[in-house]
């Protein structure tokens, strides 16, 4: 599917509220979203197509010279003088507000003209293919072992075309990205559930990976059914790519976001400039940092993909700022805003936030640990911006004992303490690199937004429980 046919017919309309609006502000953005999202799900029971999660819709972003005003709606045809005089009358400001207002710099309007595209191969496979293809995945978990009580096949592709005018820019764009998901619900005395995620710019790639690796999925169900609890303590850790991904995201991805900066609400404001991690950790984020989930050719401010790296040689010298609070700190915005839908608010927010990788071989990590374990796949995660703790769980774990590798399985696995602490203590890093496209993220009144995350193996000394 080519960009979206009813938003390349805005364009004109687009223009022309921003002109009649420009009667009443400084700056004028408008952002029309087109997304549209297919879930694709059998198991062993129920095969089904439904709608996933799409919108289309404008949202109008305006500024006075003092404050930022936003208004959304589902169409903005018709009459644009009264819908312009409609939207100003609506921007009123409660008077005990109007002494905590943050005074803004002006907002930039350099002239831009451009349409940016992404190829997919969405358009070759149809409805009834896809859904034989998730029969397919469930059929083949299921047969392979008969302690498998359900097995589930998905394949979620979706498609975002996004317009943003402005009195002097005129950027669309149009990308795709599918996930597929092969999980299996496992029963040998114990009852389980192992999963494998894929994601890529193509349903070829993404599929070829599921499919690939259901024997993998069966073997990690049967080695859960045996897995124990962890001995709660300080062990010496090597994170797979998922877990250095989410101490990413949730040890300097919410805690650089610079609207909490804004609200002095993080840690990371005071920081700056300091050493926060070891020497020889470096990270990144932006939309522009990796190809995934969260690459996206501008923001919803309408400001190109950014690679921003957020630690140098364990220096933070960076965050990661949508326009509002760019221009509140009179810093250069990083293209960082998004928002969950038309309807809601742009934040700042993380895209693809990795570490960089090092120069030690895995099997070297491995080899260097008396006693300790290897964690994997991302759970969940929770993160204190303000007084810089994490709690990040792991799936499962596997002992390593004299350098080596078990067969002893720990699960679930819980890792906490203190963000400076954990990263300051990474003492090796691994030259291997993998991103994970397949997470959301959440933020305010429960908003959210696709996000990746990753980055190569780490060592590091961490509480675990």
């Amino acid at each position: 599917m080519p960009f979206s046919e009813y938003l390349d017919s805005m364009r004109e309309d687009c223009r022309g509220l921003v002109a009649e609006l420009g009667q009443y502000f400084d700056y004028v953005s408008i952002l029309g979203t087109d997304v549209r999202a297919t879930v694709y799900r059998a198991d062993r029971k129920l095969s089904m197509v439904r709608e996933g999660a799409g919108e289309c819709g404008f949202v109008i972003k305006m500024h006075s010279g003092r404050s930022f005003y936003e208004y959304s709606c589902d169409s903005i045809e018709g009459d644009k003088k009264a819908l312009a005089a409609k939207i100003a009358g609506s921007v009123k400001i409660a008077g005990e507000l109007t002494e905590r207002q943050i005074k803004t710099r002006e907002v930039a309007d350099t002239p831009m003209k451009k349409d940016f595209s992404r190829e997919n191969d969405f358009a070759d496979y149809t409805d009834s293919f896809l859904l034989g293809v998730c029969k397919k995945i469930s059929d083949d978990l299921a047969a392979k072992d008969e302690k498998v009580l359900n097995a589930i096949g998905m394949i979620q592709p979706f498609t975002v075309s996004k317009l943003f005018v402005t009195k002097n820019r005129e950027l669309a764009q149009y990308y795709g990205w599918v996930n597929s998901y092969a999980i299996v619900i496992y029963n040998d005395g114990k009852m389980v559930q192992a999963r494998r995620i894929d994601g890529a710019g193509s349903i070829s790639e993404a599929v070829g990976k599921t499919l690939d690796s259901l024997d993998k999925v069966i073997d990690l169900a049967r080695h859960l059914t045996k897995a124990t609890p962890i001995k709660p303590g300080v062990y010496d850790v090597i994170t797979d790519s998922s877990i250095t991904g989410l101490i990413a995201h949730e040890a300097f991805g919410h805690g650089v976001e610079m609207d909490q900066f804004v609200k002095d609400r993080a840690m990371a404001k005071h920081c700056v400039g300091q050493y926060v991690a070891s020497p020889i950790t470096n990270m990144h984020d932006g939309a522009a940092a990796a190809y995934s989930v969260a690459s996206y050719f501008f923001d919803d401010d309408g400001v190109l993909a950014h690679d921003t790296q957020i630690i140098k040689d364990g220096i933070l010298v960076a965050g990661l700022s949508d326009l509002a609070s760019a221009t509140q700190l009179g810093t250069d915005p990083t293209g960082n805003g998004r928002r969950d839908n038309y309807r809601r608010k742009a934040y700042s927010r993380m895209t693809n936030t990795f570490f960089s990788p090092g120069t030690d071989k895995l099997e070297d990590m491995i080899k260097s640990i008396k006693h300790g374990y290897m964690l994997f796949e991302t759970n969940n995660g929770m993160e204190d911006p303000k007084n810089w703790q994490i709690q990040c769980t792991a799936e499962y774990g596997i002992e390593i004992v004299d350098g080596k590798l078990t067969e002893n399985y720990v699960s679930p696995v819980v890792m906490s303490g203190s963000v400076p602490e954990l990263l300051k203590s990474i003492s090796m890093i691994s030259d291997t690199f993998e991103v994970h496209g397949s997470g959301y993220c959440g933020k305010g009144y429960k908003e959210w937004v696709r996000v990746s995350d990753g980055g190569p193996n780490l060592k590091v000394r961490v509480k675990l429980g």
